[in-house]
């Protein structure tokens, strides 16, 4: 349980802050449309919504890598002693466009750690707030919403329920893909992603519990985004998400869009009814 970890100490984290310098590349461009292409909003004249994902990225060296391909923790990120890890959500403000050919800047920082309990066990959630500069201007600001948590007790693999059909039925199919290995090796490397669980069939399924390789968190906001953008006619001022369900490789992914040009809502659900991600858009 949560009250065996020292929470107090896990908090002094709060504050600690990194900041990588890069230059987004038109190679770099290149091999995201390569990638994502044609679910990309191509209305813009800057660089693709969800290129920061893929610059200014942290570099561990191999030897400072966990169990899981990740980072050890205790140097950005606090030492939360439980193994699993999640992208949660988070939140976008977009300023300006982010313009290809140019050096950026990205400034984060530890802004809070919580402990809950959850059914399966302890949880603790780590935000992280982060800004990209480019030209001396701010382009992008960022909430990023991590969970971590204990791995299944084994013989139980992760399991999702259908979500309601209320929002399918207001919804407005808007696109339908299957995401497979190679999608997910591509991704993984446009974003220097070593986690193995979109990868590694036998480490995400004994170790972590998953039925198959996952389909990224940040994969599936980046399809979200440019849908939106798509909604709107431009990069939505305020675009926050959050992950409900993993979905796996080989599963058909549709998406969904409810609203209109100024506010409203984009989601990812599986052809088993499962909503996997799902996004609200505000351009205000």
């Amino acid at each position: 349980m949560t009250e065996e970890i020292d929470v107090s100490s896990l908090k002094t984290w709060i504050g600690n802050s990194e900041t990588v310098s890069d230059y987004l590349t038109s190679s770099l461009v290149g091999r995201f449309h390569a990638t994502l292409d044609p679910l990309l909003w191509l209305g813009g004249d800057g660089a693709p919504l969800g290129i920061q994902w893929c610059t200014n990225v942290s570099a561990a060296h191999t030897g400072k890598l966990s169990e899981d391909g990740h980072a050890l923790k205790g140097d950005f990120l606090p030492p939360v002693p439980l193994p699993a890890r999640m992208w949660a959500g988070g939140e976008i403000i977009h300023y300006q466009e982010l313009s290809t050919d140019m050096s950026v800047i990205r400034i984060s920082k530890v802004s809070d750690v919580v402990a809950k309990n959850g059914k399966s066990g302890p949880l603790f959630f780590v935000t992280i707030d982060q800004e990209f500069f480019s030209q001396d201007r701010l382009c992008i600001s960022e909430r990023q919403d991590f969970v971590f948590r204990d791995f299944p007790k084994t013989g139980k693999p992760i399991t999702s329920k259908p979500a309601s059909l209320t929002d399918t039925v207001r919804g407005t199919l808007m696109g339908k893909l299957t995401p497979d290995p190679i999608l997910l090796f591509r991704y993984s490397a446009l974003t220097f992603n070593s986690h193995r669980i979109h990868y590694d069939q036998g480490y995400a399924c004994n170790t972590e519990g998953y039925p198959g390789i996952v389909v990224h968190g940040p994969l599936q906001a980046t399809w979200l985004l440019n849908l939106a953008a798509k909604i709107v006619g431009k990069p939505p001022r305020r675009f926050s998400f959050r992950g409900l369900a993993p979905v796996t490789a080989g599963s058909p992914i549709s998406l969904f869009h409810a609203g209109d040009k100024n506010s409203g809502k984009v989601w990812c659900e599986a052809d088993n009814g499962v909503t996997s991600f799902v996004a609200q858009y505000h351009d205000s």
